[in-house]
């Protein structure tokens, strides 16, 4: 029985999940609702398209490479030249697997030159939303716990 598509199914699951994670500035994570947050007012001095480079958390690469060595070894008996394609076969693929998972997370952002009500500067990197943030618009930063945002100000 050849177990290859059940993996290959199992390691798209794993980059569409990647996919879908997201540090856009209009997505709250569940920890950070109702949680008192620190406010600040500013200014925006520049704004600048930035990327934010994946993560390599090691989910794509033994995906992958379990994936290949299956894929590689085919099942066919415990013929050395089987085995050895299995090891090439799983090195090429956590290979694979690791560069997927990478570009699959990596971000559009913004970086957010800000100064502050007391002449303080802050620089933010956050991905993009969907306000247009531009020089000189009045905004406030958001920050809970570690996490901060930047978004305009009411009027």
């Amino acid at each position: 029985m050849n177990r290859f598509p059940k993996f290959a199914v199992l390691i798209s699951v794993v980059v569409w999940l990647a996919a879908c994670a997201s540090s856009s500035p209009d997505v709250i994570a569940r920890g950070d609702a109702q949680r008192m947050a620190q406010v600040q007012d500013g200014v925006v001095l520049s704004v600048r398209t930035v990327t934010v480079d994946g993560n390599q958390s090691g989910v794509g690469a033994a995906v992958g490479g379990v994936v290949g060595a299956i894929g590689g070894y085919g099942g066919s008996g415990v013929q050395r030249e089987a085995q050895v394609l299995g090891v090439l076969a799983g090195v090429a693929g956590a290979a694979a697997g690791n560069a997927i998972e990478r570009i699959s997370t990596r971000e559009d952002a913004l970086e957010i030159l800000v100064q502050l009500k007391n002449g303080d500067r802050r620089a933010i990197v956050q991905a993009k939303g969907t306000e247009a943030l531009a020089a000189g618009d009045a905004v406030i930063i958001v920050t809970t716990g570690s996490k901060v945002r930047v978004t305009k100000a009411p009027k």
